[in-house]
């Protein structure tokens, strides 16, 4: 019976040839952020990991791992009834811990006596983090961007997530960043994902892009809430020609009304958001605000906003980052056929470039 397999990092290619990457590490670690599709089947929880911690620090190193080993063994016992009971003797998976050491060495030893094809990730979560670091802050991009671009409340968001029904590739960064990207973008009851994670998620879709297709990009700021856009994907945007959503304030606003009534629940919160704009709105336009968002009248608001903070601010962007266009598309409203066909026109334009 031959022994785990040490697989490379950095090959993405060679991961995709096995049925399930597993990450053993504990949750806390797996929710920081982890290889794209991992499974977490950890071999020490959060509190085991701390009490094997303290006892190696406080106490010996003979004592810790004897801890620790009666703890990963358990666990291991418990995936193999659970997790993996039913998977077949031809199953492939590749297992990693933080450094490539004894917690994935301990899961991959196990599953090779079952008789399972084992891989053990050479250098664990830490070599693969280098490497999601070297790509998106080291290289250059490695794909040709189309930037999607329009005033705010234009229906960009709407339109890209239906270009890939229609044949076009996409990178979603509000999507990969849980935000819509403004002042008001926060998901009600979804914070964000760390940094780690989001740029795990940014290079698990760039693997997977056909580089000789263009990629359509929602146009951002360089963050996305609090998230960073690394350098090689705020590069590719800032070289990118650029097609442009057009609709007239009204429709942008009624489009904005429904998209933020969620948040315009908790009207507190967001009259605390709205006193923080870069506008300093006074305290009378507050108030008008606030005895709108009270009575639920949320158009006014959301015209009032596109007309005295995000017009002017994509006014300013755009003087800075003047991109050939490669078209323009009007919408009569914000609405579902009108995004329809927006959609359609925008990834006809894609395929002539």
């Amino acid at each position: 019976m031959s022994g785990p397999e040490t697989v490379d990092a950095a090959d993405a290619g060679t991961r995709a040839r096995f049925d399930m990457v597993i990450d053993v590490r504990s949750p806390g670690e797996f929710a920081e952020d982890h290889v794209p599709g991992a499974v977490n089947l950890p071999v020490l929880d959060n509190a085991e990991r701390a009490e094997v911690g303290t006892l190696y620090v406080q106490q010996s190193r003979f004592l810790a791992r004897k801890v620790g080993g009666a703890y990963v063994a358990r666990n291991i016992g418990g995936h193999l009834l659970g997790a993996l009971a039913d998977q077949p003797g031809g199953f492939r998976p590749l297992v990693y811990c933080w450094r490539g050491g004894m917690r994935s060495g301990a899961m991959a030893h196990i599953l090779s006596q079952v008789g399972w094809r084992v891989g053990v990730l050479a250098g664990g979560y830490r070599t693969y983090r280098r490497e999601v670091t070297t790509r998106l802050y080291d290289s250059p991009p490695g794909f040709r961007a189309v930037v999607l671009d329009g005033p705010t409340g234009s229906g960009k968001t709407e339109v890209l997530r239906r270009l890939p029904g229609l044949g076009v590739q996409v990178l979603d960064l509000e999507g990969l960043a849980e935000h819509r990207g403004s002042l008001l973008g926060a998901l009600p009851g979804r914070p964000q994902p760390a940094q780690k994670m989001f740029e795990s998620r940014l290079l698990g879709a760039l693997e997977a892009f056909d580089p000789a297709r263009p990629v359509v990009i929602e146009a951002e700021s360089s963050k996305v809430g609090e998230r960073m856009v690394p350098p090689a994907i705020w590069t590719a945007m800032s070289q990118a020609p650029s097609i442009r959503l057009e609709a007239a304030p009204e429709a942008r606003a009624a489009y904005l009304a429904g998209v933020y009534a969620e948040t315009a629940g908790d009207v507190e919160a967001l009259m605390a958001l709205l006193s923080r704009l870069p506008s300093k709105p006074g305290a009378r336009r507050l108030a008008e605000w606030r005895a709108r968002l009270e009575a639920g009248d949320l158009e006014p608001v959301a015209l009032d906003l596109v007309e005295t903070h995000y017009d002017p601010a994509y006014r300013r962007s755009s003087r800075q980052h003047e991109r050939p266009e490669l078209g323009r598309i009007d919408l009569t409203t914000v609405t579902g056929p009108e995004l329809d066909r927006a959609a359609e026109a925008v990834a006809g334009k894609v395929r002539e470039t």
